[in-house]
């Protein structure tokens, strides 16, 4: 599953005054959304507002749908398209809202052909995703800012993990070219991107339908190669289970790969795991920190975890909590358990809801202290800052810093040392040239 940001923030990009896009949700769907407004841009669309949705959990839909009606009153005379996972999966749903204008799919918001006949679609303008075969090259050669770059390179899922919604809003997994990613990678360092993730729904899948079977490794080594000038290369979300030997050899030898891996767990116990369907168990994903950290000792660890699976004991509940320390740990998304309709698990024995939001806040405070402690020990260190806006910005290990004196220029690679923090943000005092 492509690595969620924190459902609740909600970013906003500008194009024409006119033209706004708002977006939940992961990774992809930021990159799209850039790619959504460029199509828009180009096609002549104004006063119009796009939410690019998400659906990785109720309340993510719900506050797609709370955020509608707050733009239809703010602005009552634009348009307003949904789009995104949610409006795929329940386009009926969204369409049913009277302040939408028009609902389109997933595949359709990345069509030119769409926005250039906009005035004249029907309200629902929604594909069957399942029928894609392939992932076109959608990209932009500059974001908004000339910090942080995102490439898509897979998407779609062809697991079924019984929780999970996603496949259903994304289609079966395919993958971009590796040679059609370095050509955009090299777009995006020459127009000045100082670091690029790459993203997908389930990333480490990626190659699969190319010819050859390339893995994920195969593309990160390529790209290392052949864009030089590239500093930082990051990657989103991955599933261990699925991570190949030349990844993780260019993991341990490149300091260019950014020593930060964000694992889609989902739970620390082998009998949730089951009933989610997921393809490893609990030893596996202990296992694997343990030699990823062996290979490279600076490396730090995320994961997504779900609080209140049905059927989820005491017991097995901590078996997840003791894996945030069992794997090491620092960055953490924690889920309460949010049941998808037509979805397995929506039909399993479901645990009381303050149950979950009981276990939820209990995961949420053990990862707030491990990344306490991740802060901590960075004290008097010299770490290198990527600048995003107002001197604040993220280290190699993700971690948020803010750049001590005078400001600096977002996209700048700044050295410094640390010499504290404060709200959960490291203090960085810049080094002498």
């Amino acid at each position: 599953m492509a690595q969620p940001s924190h459902i609740t923030p909600v970013t906003q990009t500008s194009a024409p005054p006119d033209l706004d896009i708002v977006t939940f949700g992961c990774r992809l769907n930021t990159l799209e959304s850039e790619n959504v407004r460029a199509l828009a841009s180009d096609a002549g669309v104004t006063d119009t507002v796009i939410v690019n949705t998400c659906a990785v959990t109720a309340e993510a839909v719900r506050q797609a749908r709370q955020t509608i009606r707050k733009i239809r009153r703010e602005r009552p005379g634009a348009r307003i398209i949904a789009t995104g996972c949610a409006a795929q999966t329940d386009p009926d749903g969204f369409a049913a809202m009277d302040e939408i204008d028009h609902v389109i799919g997933n595949a359709e918001k990345l069509q030119p052909a769409f926005w250039a006949g906009l005035p004249r679609h029907d309200k629902v303008v929604v594909g069957d995703v399942m029928e894609l075969r392939e992932t076109a090259a959608h990209m932009v050669d500059a974001f908004s800012t000339r910090t942080r770059a995102f490439v898509e390179v897979q998407n779609g899922c062809d697991h079924r993990c019984t929780f999970c919604i996603i496949p259903y809003g994304r289609g079966p997994s395919r993958s971009v070219p590796m040679g059609v990613v370095v050509d955009q990678v090299t777009r995006l360092v020459a127009s000045g991107h100082r670091e690029v993730v790459l993203t997908g729904v389930d990333l480490t899948s990626y190659g699969g339908d190319l010819p050859g079977a390339p893995r994920l490794g195969d593309l990160v080594a390529r790209i290392l190669t052949f864009v030089p000038d590239l500093p930082r290369l990051r990657l989103s979300s991955i599933d261990s289970i699925e991570a190949d030997t030349t990844l993780l050899d260019v993991f341990a030898s490149e300091a260019r790969l950014m020593p930060h891996l964000h694992l889609s767990l989902q739970a620390g116990d082998d009998m949730i795991l089951k009933r989610m369907k997921r393809r490893h168990l609990r030893e596996d994903a202990v296992r694997f920190c343990a030699e990823v950290r062996a290979r490279r000792p600076d490396v730090v660890f995320g994961a997504d975890l779900i609080a209140g699976f049905p059927t989820e004991t005491d017991e097995m509940f901590e078996n997840t909590l003791a894996i945030i320390a069992d794997c090491g740990l620092t960055h953490v998304h924690v889920f309460p358990f949010s049941p998808r309709v037509g979805t397995p698990a929506a039909r399993m024995p479901q645990l009381p809801r303050q149950t979950v939001k009981a276990r939820a806040a209990a995961l949420r405070e053990a990862a707030a202290d491990r990344l306490e402690r991740a802060l901590s020990s960075t004290d008097g260190t010299t770490v290198e800052l990527l600048v995003e806006d107002g001197n604040r910005g993220r280290t190699p290990h993700y971690l948020p810093a803010r750049l001590i004196g005078p400001e600096a220029h977002p996209g700048d690679l700044v050295p410094g040392r640390v010499t504290g923090r404060e709200n959960g943000t490291l203090s960085v005092e810049r080094l002498a040239a």
